[in-house]
C-alpha cells in the first residue's frame, strides 16, 4: 500500500487537534434526564448525534473531568447538555465549556422546559440547528501523525496474545514511527511484567511512574480480591492472570513508553503512553478496577483517542460513543461466527497466510478508511455504548512512602 493513501480530510478544531467525526454530543447530567436525552438522539434521525452521561446526583470530580474531556474531544463538533434541575453537574456550565472550545452549544433543565414532551421537542429542534451549523466546519488534511489511538482487551482467549494483540502492537509501532500517538491501558493485566514496562521507559521519571502505577494496581487487586481474569478467559484457553498479562502487554508494541496518563488527561506529546484507570487510594472503593469494557473505552476516549481498538478473542458486540470502536480478533472462528460485529481478522498470521508486515499494513489501511469516514461495524449497527462511573483519581502520579517500603501511589 502506498503511504500517500494514508491521508484523509478531517474536521478543523479551535485547539488545533482535528477530528475524524463531527458529532453533536447530547449529554445528560443526571440519571433523571437520561430518558429525555435518549429520545432527543433517537428523534434527531442522524448518525451524527450521540449521547453520553453521568447517572449520579452528587459530586464526583472524576466524572466531571470525563464529561469535560469528551466535550473537548476532537470528534465532538457541538454539545447539547440536558439536566433535570436538582443535580450537582450543571448543564449551563458544560455548554459554556463547549462554547469556549468554539463549538455550538445549547443547554436545558427539564423542570424549566415543562417536562418530557416539551423538552424533547425543543432538544430535537436545537440538535437540528446545530447539525446545520456543523455543515460549515472547515476540513483539514490529516494523516497517521495526527492520530491518537487507544487500545484495550475484552474477552481474551489464547489467540489474543498470539495474533490480535500482536497485530495491535505492531500497528502501534507503525503509528508511533509515523509521528502519531498510541495509548494502551489495563495495568491490572500486566501482573508480573513491571520489569518489562520499566525497561521500555523513555527516562527515569517514566520508569518511576510506571513502577508506582503497577504497584498501586497490584495492591488494589489484592484489596478487592479480584484480578482482571474471568471465566470467559479460562474457557478461551487462558489459565492464569500471568498468562493473560503476557498477551495483554504485547498490544503496546515495542516502542519507548513516554509515561503514564490519568483518565481525562491528554498526552503531553506524541508517542506511546500507558493509561492508568485504577482508582487511587481514597475512601471510595468500588469492586474491580474496570467494571466493563465500555468504561475502558471511555477512559481511552477521554484522553483524546480519535479511535479505540477492542481486541477480543471470544468476540464482542459493543461500540463506543465519541470514538469509533474497531473490534479485532485473532480467532478465525469468532470472526466467521460474528462477522457482522467484528471489524478485523488477525488470524491469517496464525495460519501462515500473511507476514506480520502485511497484516500490519492491512490494519493501517482499515484505520485510514475509518478515519476518512467509513463506518465501523458497531457504528453501522448503532452501537454507541458508554459507561462513566463514580471513581477517585489524582491528576498526576505521586509517590507516597510508608514505613515498610516505597509503594504505589498517587
Amino acid at each position: 500500500m502506498k503511504r500517500e493513501k494514508w491521508t484523509w480530510q478531517g474536521y478543523e478544531r479551535q485547539n488545533g487537534i482535528p477530528g475524524i467525526r463531527n458529532h453533536v454530543l447530547v449529554i445528560y447530567t443526571v440519571k433523571c434526564s437520561e430518558f429525555v436525552a435518549q429520545k432527543i438522539v433517537e428523534q434527531s434521525g442522524s448518525r451524527d448525534v450521540e449521547m453520553i452521561g453521568f447517572d449520579g446526583c452528587t459530586d464526583n470530580q472524576y466524572a466531571v473531568d470525563m464529561l469535560i474531556s469528551l466535550i473537548r474531544h476532537p470528534n465532538t463538533g457541538a454539545v447539547l447538555a440536558v439536566g433535570l434541575g436538582c443535580e450537582y453537574i450543571q448543564p449551563e456550565w458544560l455548554a459554556q465549556i463547549a462554547e469556549k472550545e468554539g463549538k455550538p452549544a445549547r443547554w436545558m433543565f427539564v423542570q424549566e422546559m415543562g417536562g418530557t414532551r416539551l423538552s424533547i421537542r425543543q432538544g430535537v429542534a436545537w440538535v437540528k440547528e446545530m447539525l446545520e451549523e456543523l455543515k460549515a466546519t472547515p476540513r483539514v488534511s490529516m494523516g497517521l501523525s495526527d492520530l491518537i489511538i487507544g487500545a484495550e482487551c475484552g474477552g481474551s482467549d489464547y489467540t489474543s496474545g498470539l495474533a490480535g494483540n500482536v497485530a495491535v502492537g505492531r500497528f502501534f509501532d507503525c503509528l508511533v514511527d509515523a509521528g502519531g500517538t498510541a495509548i494502551f491501558e489495563e495495568i491490572v493485566e500486566a501482573v508480573g511484567l513491571d520489569w518489562l514496562l520499566k525497561d521500555r521507559a523513555v527516562n527515569d521519571k517514566a520508569a518511576r511512574d510506571l513502577q508506582v502505577t503497577y504497584d498501586k494496581a497490584l495492591e488494589y487487586c489484592k484489596s478487592v480480591r479480584q484480578y482482571s481474569v474471568s471465566p470467559g478467559n479460562f474457557a478461551g484457553g487462558l489459565s492464569t492472570i500471568e498468562e493473560k498479562s503476557m498477551g495483554a502487554v504485547i498490544k503496546s508494541g515495542s516502542r519507548p513508553i513516554q509515561g503514564v496518563l490519568k483518565v481525562a488527561g491528554s498526552p503531553k506529546h506524541k508517542g506511546l503512553w500507558l493509561l492508568d484507570s485504577t482508582p487511587d487510594p481514597y475512601w471510595m472503593q468500588f469492586g474491580i478496577t474496570n467494571p466493563n469494557d465500555n468504561e475502558g473505552l471511555m477512559d481511552l476516549a477521554s484522553c483524546g483517542a480519535h479511535m479505540v481498538f477492542l481486541v477480543t478473542g471470544r468476540g464482542n458486540v459493543v461500540g463506543s460513543a465519541v470514538a469509533p470502536c474497531v473490534k479485532i480478533t485473532g480467532n478465525h472462528e469468532t470472526y466467521q461466527r460474528m462477522e457482522e460485529d467484528m471489524d478485523f481478522d488477525a488470524s491469517p498470521i496464525l495460519r501462515g497466510e500473511v507476514s506480520q508486515e502485511e497484516l500490519t499494513l492491512r490494519l493501517v489501511e482499515y484505520v485510514a478508511a475509518i478515519a476518512s469516514g467509513e463506518l465501523t461495524k458497531s457504528e453501522s449497527l448503532g452501537h454507541r455504548e458508554f459507561y462513566i462511573p463514580y471513581k477517585y483519581q489524582e491528576k498526576e502520579v505521586v509517590t507516597r512512602r510508608t514505613c515498610e517500603k516505597n509503594v504505589w501511589t498517587e
